[in-house]
């Protein structure tokens, strides 16, 4: 359902006629970094090509970088005025929430955008956001679509441009489309500055800042709209070990959002209710069944006796799969990346990508519980960059 309803909603957004503001209010670009000088040059640059008609300022957050984050950002910000090098004091709990509540408290703008140190957003990407949430009623934003620039790096690469293509775009066009609401992906987002103080800015201790932040909004009956033409471009993990790194600290973010979600009545009511309902359904309900799923299927191998079901479950379970390739065979279409080596990996994803998600989640949870009897705050777990090739 979802699916559909996403691709209608992109097919719609295809065809809109360009808009143009009478005026375009003032933005502050805030770029959380720790350590990133591998790719500080690259997104620095694209932040320059940026085509905006008001007020733009490029605000690098340099949170206690030992590398040559600080030279990089200092060069810049001597050649170009709209970048502002700020060093972050030191603080606790560390983290990118507490960064850009700094970053706030250190700028004034209508809105701010936040891009990863390793974005590189095409040059009318934040005019389109700011577009888009000054053409819809009660907006606290704008949502963009976050595409990998390191595809064809590898087989895992690939995997996470795929999953990024239908369940961080084409899902999120669908939810916006039924019931008009939007998550915050963490980079390439616009918030309107008035909105974030009126919800408490970033919550320090929420690893998954973004989804923490996106029930706080919705629950306050603000619209996030999904902007698919508004993109940037960012490098993924291209070995396992980072990318298990990275992902386990996401689940423990959304791990301490399932728990705060169940405490507080107040994300169950309104539109806030369909992101707490979707936590619950993630990591309660689908790990549940994807593990049933496994042990079956164990179990069928060794000749373990097995209840006879008289439902058809291999048929369920094919039109299950079938439902899957469909939903990565049409963001493939709109990407315009339906090449044989794409499908074929698209094919596979449900038995090798898909089933990570169970080892991540039991990684994340016995972390996260071991912490909580410790009474200590989980670290936050920057990612690695990996250097990009000279072409």
């Amino acid at each position: 359902m979802l699916a559909v309803a996403g691709i209608i909603h992109r097919r719609r957004e295809n065809r809109k006629p360009p808009i143009t503001l009478q005026y375009y209010p003032s933005v502050a670009l805030l770029i959380p970094a720790h350590n990133e000088g591998l790719v500080m040059k690259d997104t620095l640059d694209a932040m320059m090509k940026l085509r905006y008609p008001g007020q733009l300022d490029v605000y690098l957050l340099d949170d206690q970088s030992t590398d040559e984050t600080r030279e990089i950002g200092l060069n810049y910000a001597k050649t170009f005025s709209r970048i502002h090098y700020i060093p972050v004091p030191n603080g606790s709990p560390k983290g990118k929430s507490r960064v850009l509540n700094y970053g706030l408290s250190i700028s004034n703008s209508d809105y701010f955008v936040v891009y990863d140190a390793d974005n590189e957003p095409e040059p009318d990407a934040v005019r389109l956001l700011v577009e888009a949430a000054e053409q819809t009623e009660n907006a606290a934003g704008a949502v963009g679509y976050v595409r990998t620039k390191n595809q064809d790096k590898n087989l895992l690469t690939r995997m996470i441009s795929i999953e990024f293509q239908v369940f961080q775009l084409l899902m999120q066009s669908g939810r916006w489309s039924l019931f008009k609401i939007g998550s915050l992906p963490g980079t390439n987002m616009l918030l309107r500055r008035s909105v974030i103080e009126e919800v408490g800015g970033y919550d320090l201790y929420a690893l998954a800042e973004d989804a923490e932040l996106t029930i706080r909004i919705t629950q306050s009956d603000y619209l996030l709209p999904i902007i698919p033409k508004a993109q940037t471009w960012e490098q993924e993990p291209e070995n396992l070990r980072t990318f298990i790194k990275q992902r386990t600290r996401w689940l423990i973010g959304n791990i301490y959002l399932l728990e705060k979600t169940c405490r507080s009545p107040e994300f169950w009511k309104g539109r806030a209710f369909y992101h707490s309902l979707q936590h619950v359904l993630t990591y309660f309900l689908f790990v549940l069944l994807l593990a049933f799923s496994n042990l079956f299927f164990i179990a069928s191998l060794t000749g373990f006796e097995l209840p006879i079901a008289s439902a058809p479950l291999l048929m369920i379970w094919f039109m299950s799969y079938i439902v899957y390739a469909i939903q990565i065979i049409g963001s493939m279409v709109f990407n315009k990346q339906t090449a044989v080596y794409n499908l074929a990996v698209g094919a596979i994803m449900y038995f090798t990508y898909a089933q990570l998600f169970l080892i991540l989640l039991l990684r994340a949870f016995s972390s996260y519980f071991y912490n909580r009897i410790k009474g200590s705050t989980i670290a936050w777990d920057k990612t690695k960059r990996f250097k990009g090739d000279p072409s």
